[in-house]
């Protein structure tokens, strides 16, 4: 027997209260699609069914197994069958008269290979002798259908009871849960629904992307395409070429009469100064021309299709390279990007700055919106960014000051009558100055001529006049100084003309027209690049705003669920954990079992919570075997066999009813503690390891919440491949998000915190109990490696029951189970105790529990199988061997029936009655 990986919900049927609603097979239908609607979980193609129902139920809900066994699905459907309570036995007035538990007869109907059945008298909940609790007390068996409700455990289960005579079994158990209180799961699921949407910064802290390399492809290759394109972007010898060579051409005379304005020459004669005068007037003149050639550019640009704007472009000397596949794929880059901000632990809203921030490094900008620009390349803004027109250089070089100071120096050693020679060398920079301020004389002013070198050289001659005036040198000694100071004074000069006329030519514009040149070149560089994919690159920043836009929206709809419920007023009725409150509040089953409310028959979602039988008469009283539908059905005069009905807490035993379970005394003032009953019972098969959260269970659980919503979203990113991310598409995704969450909570109420999620980051490995729980798995692998004895397991048997099963130790199956986040903890527990691993554990991939389960067949000739006939009444006769037939309503039209024997004896017609 085989089933798919891919099952992964348990339907749960309650025929003890539901059958009556049950009639038709679209009311069965009905019933799965609720639950799994609930579940927020498709239909199966495989579907697994569990129904609960009492011995007697068996015969008595024929019609309801039929349609159950006939539920049409892709593949087929297994069914698993948990009886409570007592057989009814055979009728008092035949031959032998056998009490209850002496035969379990179903169906022919039941008898399939994918139908297995799991027999459990007495649920064996009771701790201690004194506690008396019904054979189907309600918190066990909400435990034990949460139990058999994990897939895995149900799959197991059946196989084995395929491998069992008649697919029959009774089960004793042993159970390990470990989970968490109510108020710390509440409080970590909202905690990990604020971490996973993050805080909303107001975009007041920009964020920084990765680089271009770390990228996803598609989207590396917009972004480096767009901001490192080379500057190939005038055609050769193209009209943008020819303006850009001649501009640039008369700059590079210009920078000639430059050099020859600067050499001494050119502060004597004026005519280098005029060509330098006339070269630059004409290389405004070509810079306007390639100014207006960009603003046509620029203005050409900026509306049509990208290939018309490209081919305008063309038109006037400008090359715009080929996209190439550079927009191919944009939309699984952008859920790449996505998965891998999330997977770095970034928050929602965070992971929107980033798309945010990628929108605007790679939209394009349409060429109108950069003409503002050319205001800061006009010849206005070249006056106001260079130097003043005629301003000297902002200070004197320290070389023409020394060598004015040396040249005043050397040219000052004179004393008496010769003293005068010693003021030659400061009226020589004197004269400099005004000759060199006229020559770069502009209209009304002249050039500024820096009084360093002049305050200098005075210096100096005084210093030199009054050492020779100490020392007293020969008088022959002035001329050679002289001499020298002249020549000191030449070589300053030429320093210091060169400084001035390039300040005076950077003042008339020389360097500024070179810098708007290069910047008019930039500027029609970058409109190239802005137009390279533009298409492509729009798309991009359109889908990453639309990603943007969408995370927003989870994180809101995140903090929709995190936001606590208001309380219930009082005496409002619970909805069970589907419903509205607080579900993660709520107390189990376990928990608090007294306080449940009584369920309407149809709804079968809140299995877990509550087991009681509805008030009210039998839904139907003609059958004698139907199961009745108030809590415990007072025995009827024609259903000797019925379950008594509890009145205060158990039923005093009455002379017609010798099966009833006597009521305990009610306590006083002398009864002893441990003689009091208690309504919050755990069974006594199992323990409860109740952790406070370990130091990852937020971060966990987290998460679980960013793989979720991105399975949520991938239909979306199909949207956005074909660029339909709209606000359909954001809308619909929105619901899915809602969905899964709702989903989330679904699952971590019911499977726990251990159980990874229904779609589990694969990379990414599940964390230990410790971490998540605050327990040790050490228990768990000490259940687990438990001998197969006796005392192992707790048989859920009456002892009525106790003698129809099997005395054979090895025909009993064991399961051997543990959630599958344990295994390498619990793996590791037996390598280290040097326990040999048992063979076929089962690590389960959701669930709270762990143990064992046994499942011991019954003795041969217990189990009859009986094929009903159509007929009006029940009746029962019992046939040649030992078996008994039973007739009922089923909604057979063929007429025929027989019985099938414990022995396995056939017989057809009326012959075999």
């Amino acid at each position: 027997m085989t089933f798919p990986e891919s099952t992964t919900a348990v339907v749960h049927i309650d025929l003890r209260t539901g059958a009556a609603a049950l009639t038709t097979t679209q009311a069965v239908r009905d019933r799965v699609a609720e639950q799994l609607g609930r579940a927020g979980l498709p239909e199966p193609d495989h579907p697994l069914l569990l129904v609960t129902d009492t011995p007697a139920g068996l015969t008595g809900h024929q019609l309801q197994y039929e349609l159950l066994s006939n539920y049409r699905a892709v593949g087929d459907t297994r069914i698993l069958v948990l009886l409570v309570g007592s057989s009814p036995g055979s009728y008092a007035g035949g031959e032998e008269a056998y009490g209850p538990d002496r035969r379990l007869v179903r169906p022919a109907t039941l008898r399939a290979s994918t139908i297995g059945l799991v027999w459990a008298g007495d649920l064996r909940s009771a701790r201690t002798a004194l506690e008396r609790p019904e054979p189907d007390d309600p918190a066990s068996l909400a435990v034990l259908v949460d139990l058999l409700s994990v897939p895995d455990v149900f799959v197991r289960v059946l196989e084995d009871l395929g491998g069992l005579p008649d697919s029959v079994a009774a089960p004793g158990v042993r159970l390990l849960e470990q989970d968490l209180p109510p108020e710390v799961r509440d409080r970590a699921w909202r905690d990990a629904l604020s971490r996973f949407a993050g805080e909303d910064g107001g975009g007041a802290s920009p964020v920084t992307l990765p680089p271009a390399a770390r990228l996803p492809e598609p989207l590396g290759a917009l972004v480096s395409g767009r901001e490192g394109r080379p500057h190939g972007h005038r055609q050769p010898n193209g009209p943008a070429d020819l303006a850009h060579r001649t501009c640039a051409d008369s700059l590079d005379r210009v920078d000639d009469d430059l050099v020859a304005l600067r050499a001494l020459p050119g502060l004597l004669s004026p005519a280098r100064r005029e060509a330098l005068e006339s070269d630059l007037d004409q290389a405004r003149g070509h810079l306007d021309e390639f100014r207006a050639l960009v603003e046509r550019a620029l203005q050409g640009s900026g509306s049509g299709a990208a290939a018309e704007a490209a081919a305008r472009l063309g038109a006037l000397g400008l090359r715009v390279p080929p996209a190439e596949s550079a927009g191919e794929r944009v939309g699984e880059g952008l859920r790449e990007l996505a998965r891998t901000l999330l997977d770095e632990g970034l928050a929602l809203r965070s992971v929107a700055q980033h798309f945010t921030a990628l929108a605007g490094r790679v939209e394009p900008v349409p060429g109108t919106a950069l003409l503002h620009r050319l205001d800061d390349h006009s010849e206005e803004a070249v006056h106001r960014g260079s130097a003043t027109e005629y301003a000297a250089p902002p200070r004197t070089p320290a070389a023409p000051l020394v060598l004015a100071g040396a040249a005043g120096l050397l040219g000052g050693l004179w004393q008496g009558a010769l003293l005068p020679l010693a003021l030659v060398v400061p009226l020589v920079f004197v004269t400099v100055a005004v000759w060199g301020a006229r020559r770069l004389r502009t209209g009304r002013r002249t050039a500024r001529w820096t009084v360093g070198p002049r305050v200098a050289a005075v210096a100096g001659a005084v210093a030199g006049a009054a050492a020779a005036y100490a020392t007293a040198p020969p008088a022959w000694i002035g001329v050679p100084g002289l001499l020298a100071g002249l020549g000191l004074t030449a070589e300053a000069v030429r320093r210091l003309w060169r400084g001035v006329a390039t300040s005076w030519a950077a003042g008339r514009g020389t360097t500024a027209l070179r810098t708007a040149l290069d910047g008019l070149d930039a500027l029609l560089a970058e409109l190239v690049r802005e137009h390279w994919a533009a298409e492509e690159r729009l798309y991009c920043a359109d889908a990453a705003r639309s990603v943007a836009g969408m995370l927003r929206a989870t994180a809101a709809a995140a903090d929709a669920q995190a936001v606590p419920e208001p309380a219930a007023p009082a005496g409002a009725s619970a909805s069970g954990p589907y419903g509205d409150e607080d579900w993660l509040s709520a107390p189990s089953a376990l928990e608090d079992p007294g306080a449940e409310t009584a369920h309407d028959g149809a709804d079968d979602g809140d299995w877990a919570a509550a087991y009681t039988w509805e008030s009210g008469p039998s839904a139907n009283r003609d059958d004698p075997y139907a199961a009745p539908t108030d809590a415990y059905a007072t025995p009827a005069p024609d259903n000797p066999y019925a379950t008594p009905a509890p009145g205060d807490a158990y039923t005093t035993p009455a002379p017609d009813n010798p099966y009833a379970t006597p009521a305990p005394k009610a306590a006083s003032a002398d009864t002893a503690p441990w003689e009091e009953t208690t309504t919050t019972r755990t069974p006594r098969w199992l323990d409860r390891e109740i952790g406070e959260g370990g130091p990852d269970l937020v971060a966990t659980l987290a998460g679980d919440l960013r793989t979720t919503v991105m399975v949520a979203m991938h239909p979306y990113w199909g949207a956005v491949e074909r660029g339909q991310a709209g606000a359909l598409a954001v809308r619909r995704t929105e619901e899915r998000v809602r969905d899964v969450l709702s989903e989330a909570r679904h699952h971590l109420w019911h499977n726990g915190v251990l159980a990874p999620p229904r779609h589990p980051a694969e990379h990414r490995a599940r964390t230990s109990a410790a971490g998540l729980l605050g327990t040790d798995s050490l228990k768990v692998a000490e259940l687990m490696g438990q001998d197969t004895d006796g005392q192992a397991v707790v048989q859920l048997c009456s002892p009525e029951q106790g003698s129809l099963l099997s005395r054979d130790p090895e025909a009993a199956r064991w399961i051997r189970f543990a959630p599958r986040t344990l295994q390498g903890e619990v793996e590791t527990a037996w390598h280290k105790s040097g326990s040999p691993p048992p063979d076929g554990a089962l690590w389960t991939s959701s669930g709270r529990y762990a143990g064992l389960i046994r499942l011991t067949p019954l003795r041969m000739g217990v189990v009859d199988t009986v094929l009903p006939r159509q007929g009006r009444g029940g009746s029962t006769r019992r046939d040649d061997t030992g078996g008994t037939g039973h007739t009922g309503h089923t909604g057979r039209t063929d007429g025929a029936h027989g019985t099938y024997s414990g022995a396995g004896a056939e017989t057809g017609g009326d012959e075999g009655w």
